[in-house]
């Protein structure tokens, strides 16, 4: 018998409300699991609540006006609250709220409640007056207090809503030690604002005045978390309040804080970081609150684009809960039972970013759930200088996580110890269904959108109101003073001894020295990384090949493949595996998986349609023609494998970029694979590009291994999918230009790639993770070349040995000395030119030599220069690519490559001119162009 715990047993004021669940529990509601498709998660089965009994049926039958009166405060209660700390907004008449309206007088006539309202002032009959329901029903549904649940389609879960809503409406759960506690952290949080305001007072801190009860909404979340067996909770939060929490709740040391402050960096000296601003730092303590074990709590850092971190959270989240939720351990641990995921937000960015609605739509997804997240936003009811009018077309900036059906609470942040009520309301939810849950804390802003800015240039009546009225702070401390639970005097103590505190913080960061801790845990043995390495011995025996190889295709008998697998995928695969000729991309890069798994390696593949491949190419996972069952084959390579999950994702690219990238930063062992459908889907993720992966080490020192392929290549296909923008990656990346002094070290942000063959792609990836340190690779991978036949690979390139080659050299040419030009391309290209290399005259062919760059970044003037020794008696020196000439490689390769040609030559480009648009949608003018290119590279005046 499974038995229901909201709260341990320190929360016994709930008790009754969790008697009543295991009632029903008896009457035979469970809650069952099912299998995760790859780390053995066990997901809580949705569940139901038991039907109304006859005798209930019957009631509600009888009571329907009454019925209609309780389900209209359920459904429209919020709409007639107290939720304005600044009474801005005048509270509407509802007239569905009115007995009067279903027929309902009042009178002194009992009215049963059995099956229509879970709690009753005559608990021991369930019988009460109309007057009696009504007030009951206002203090329930329209206090500081507001709910919204009636969107959600699932009956148990609107059920069980209202049912702990109207049991806990007389109870918020808070003795005095609570209260002490809150007003702590009031008090702390006020007195740290005021500090900052006079010791750095041209500085924007963003503080937390007018929503300070953020602060206690945390706490008690924190608090909840660690009495109900969590021990990890990830959190991302923008600027708002940051400081104030990192802090107070977070241990964040204000004498570091106070140090960056002075100008000083927030890592050693010796330590390549150019960090980042204070209303971005981090901090991931260890949180005692009396659970049997600490909360470790991981505040991600974030850009200064507006929620960019949201996704990342759910990612980092997702890869922790591997690690988690080992075959080992308990085997009844559900998904979310030891992490949780917590955003917070802002009110205007909640409604006007579309990475909100794109996480959210992650959140009940296969491979990308978490187990339910809770949401805060810190509704300042303005954003920037814009008010709600301008700011949204919904009534409340929360209706986007209807999106989800995710059921939402308003709370006044006036009132502290209803916003600890609406967290623990919060919290029991995504306990049990394991779904993301919404707080609306509405608060103000007391200053504008910093410090520094004056609101009342646009904002006026507003401002007048917040600076007439008392902080949230002193009200709430005068609210304990005249119940008695303090004194003045120990409220006045609270705020002194903080501040003395932070004076002497202030005074200790003088002598403060930095600290790093990007190297720990799990990344203890990597390094950072002071010189790319792109050559490393990456190859494995042919016989694992061989093994991995057929387990990539090896299915049960039982399982009905589709034929034309069979005949066209299967088959072929293991003769060219048994021949240890011809193998295509496909199977090449399922002998990389394969061996990594085989050492131990986790992979993570997500993307659109990548289980399968946009182009038909790849069927790492098989679908039973019979019974739908998938079954992804090379995780059933041997029993100490590592595990390869498919995550074929939602049509987003933004949301599901930035969770690879959270996954790709909690661990150096998982190798998180991203592909676009096509390459230039990675536009609409530009956000987390810019601000993540091509900037994330050097600002906060943390590496990613995360992997991008981008098919590209002009193939006719038009505009859009013809090219990945791959001149857009390398203009973030950070290598020199000048590459004449061979002393020069590269050391890049992230690697940039075009690989031309299966074994190069097999190398590629097993490099991302058999290097001693972690960077992004950016792969502008193929689409003709899946299935060319001339883009082949034998085992033996693969084999130990073998690496990864940034240049291909010369095949084509006949004699070296003959060659008067040397053409670089990089790509699909190149195969173009060699079949026009080869319809050329002899004596034409002779004198050519086409050199295949295939990492761009870093540039590889070492092996060009090699490559450029064998020709003694070139004179032309050309690059030559498909692209456009504003696009493409050819603005980055061309003063690298100037800077290593001999001093009296100069680059020549063979392209397409500069065009507004990738490529031309005309057929005709497409295949004029792409013959031009050919014709002048490969022609002799």
């Amino acid at each position: 018998m499974w038995k229901f715990s909201l709260y341990s047993k320190a929360h016994s004021r709930v008790s009754a409300f969790s008697n009543r669940l295991s009632a029903f529990a008896t009457s035979g509601f469970r809650r069952g699991y099912h299998e995760d498709v790859v780390y053995g998660y066990r997901v809580p089965k949705k569940f139901e609540y038991p039907d109304y009994s006859p005798e209930q049926l019957k009631n509600r039958q009888k009571q329907a006006a009454l019925v209609c009166l309780v389900e209209a405060f359920r459904s429209t209660g919020h709409r007639a609250t107290d939720l304005d700390p600044l009474k801005l907004q005048k509270t509407p008449t509802i007239p569905e709220l009115d007995p009067a309206r279903y027929g309902l007088v009042n009178s002194d006539e009992q009215f049963n409640l059995d099956g229509i309202l879970a709690t009753a002032p005559n608990k021991a009959s369930k019988t009460a007056t109309i007057e009696q329901i009504r007030q009951m029903l206002v203090d329930t549904y329209c206090g500081h207090v507001a709910f919204e649940f009636e969107h959600i389609p699932d009956t148990a879960e609107k059920r069980w809503f209202a049912d702990y809503v109207e049991l806990t409406s007389k109870d918020n759960g808070f003795n005095a030690n609570k209260q002490r506690r809150a007003l702590e952290l009031l008090a702390r949080s006020e007195t740290f604002d005021n500090f900052m305001q006079k010791k750095f007072g041209q500085v924007k801190r963003y503080g937390l005045e007018g929503a300070e009860s953020a602060i206690v909404a945390l706490d008690e979340l924190f608090s909840l978390c660690s009495h109900s067996g969590i021990t990890e909770a990830v959190l991302g939060m923008p600027h708002r309040g940051r400081l104030n929490i990192l802090i107070d709740l977070l241990k964040y040391p204000p004498r570091a804080l106070f140090h960056k402050l002075h100008g000083n960096a927030e890592f050693p000296e010796s330590l390549p970081a150019s960090g980042d601003v204070i209303s971005h730092i981090s901090s991931s303590p260890k949180l005692n609150y009396g659970g049997k074990d600490d909360l470790n709590v991981t505040m991600l850092h974030n850009p200064s684009h507006l929620e960019a971190v949201n996704p990342v959270v759910s990612g980092y989240g997702r890869a922790k809960q591997m690690y988690l939720y080992d075959k080992n351990t308990d085997p009844s641990c559900a998904l979310g039972d030891r992490l949780i995921g917590i955003q917070i937000h802002g009110d205007a960015a909640f409604t006007g970013q579309g990475v909100i609605m794109e996480t959210l739509g992650l959140s009940n997804l296969p491979h990308f759930s978490l187990g339910g997240t809770v949401h805060i936003i810190i509704n300042n009811q303005i954003g920037y200088t814009t008010p709600a009018t301008n700011a949204r077309s919904t009534l409340y900036t929360s209706d986007v996580g209807k999106l989800v059906n995710a059921p939402i609470i308003h709370v006044n942040g006036d009132y502290p110890e209803e916003v600890a009520r609406a967290m623990r309301i919060a919290f029991g939810y995504r306990k049990l269904f394991r779904k993301d849950v919404i707080v609306d804390l509405i608060t103000f802003r007391r200053w504008g959108h910093n410090e520094l800015d004056e609101p009342s240039f646009t904002q006026p009546q507003m401002y007048n109101i917040i600076r007439a009225r008392k902080s949230v702070p002193k009200k709430y401390e005068q609210k304990l003073v005249e119940d008695g639970v303090i004194s003045q005097a120990d409220a006045e103590q609270t705020r002194a001894s903080f501040a003395k505190y932070l004076e002497a913080e202030l005074a200790a960061s003088k002598d403060y020295t930095p600290q790093a801790d990007h190297l720990k845990g799990k990344w203890s043995g990597l390094v950072m990384s002071t010189q790319a390495v792109s050559q490393l011995d990456t190859g494995v025996a042919k016989e694992v090949l061989r093994e991995v190889g057929e387990k990539s295709v090896s299915v049960d008998q039982a399982f009905k493949v589709h034929p034309r697998l069979m005949k066209h995928h299967i088959q072929p695969r293991l003769k060219h595996l048994a021949e240890g000729t011809s193998i295509d991309w496909a199977t090449a890069e399922s002998l990389a998986f394969g061996s990594l798994l085989k050492e131990g390696y986790n992979i993570r593949l997500c993307g659109q349609d990548v289980g399968r491949g946009t182009f038909s190419q790849r069927h790492a996972m098989f679908v039973c023609q019979e019974t739908e069952q998938v079954f992804v084959p090379l995780n059933n390579i041997d029993s100490t494998q590592g595990k390869l999950e498919v995550a074929n994702s939602n049509l987003s690219e933004l949301a599901v970029l930035g969770f690879e990238y959270g996954v790709s930063i909690q661990s150096p062992n998982i190798l998180p694979i991203w592909e676009a459908q096509f390459g230039d889907f990675n536009n609409t993720a530009q956000v987390i590009i810019d601000t993540y992966i091509s900037s994330g080490e050097a600002k906060w020192l943390r590496q990613s291994g995360l992997v991008m392929l981008l098919p590209h290549g002009y193939d006719g296909a038009g505009p859009e999918h013809s090219s990945s923008r791959v001149e857009r990656f390398l203009q973030m990346c950070n290598i020199p230009m000048d590459m004449s002094n061979r002393s020069v070290v590269q050391n890049p942000n992230m690697h940039v790639a075009i690989p031309t063959t299966p074994a190069q792609i097999f190398h590629l990836l097993r490099r991302q993770m058999k290097r001693n340190y972690r960077k992004p690779l950016v792969v502008a991978g193929p689409k003709t070349l899946l299935r060319l036949s001339a883009a082949k690979s034998a085992l033996d390139d693969m084999a130990p040995g073998t690496s990864f080659k940034p240049v291909i050299p010369d095949t084509l040419s006949k004699s070296c000395e003959n060659v008067k030009r040397i053409i670089f391309a990089a790509g699909k290209h190149y195969y173009d030119l060699a079949v026009a290399h080869g319809q050329q005259p002899a004596e034409v062919r002779d004198r050519i030599a086409i050199v295949r760059v295939e990492e761009i970044c870093p540039f590889p003037h070492k092996e060009i220069r090699d490559e450029l020794a064998r020709f003694p008696n070139a004179q032309e020196y050309v690059w030559c690519q498909e692209e456009t000439m504003n696009a493409g490689v050819f603005s980055f390769v061309q003063p690298r490559l100037e800077s290593i040609i001999p001093t009296n030559s100069r680059l020549r480009y063979i392209g397409r001119p500069p065009l507004a648009a990738p490529v031309t949608g005309i057929s005709k003018v497409f295949k004029a162009e792409q013959a031009q290119i050919l014709s002048e590279a490969l022609s002799f005046n």
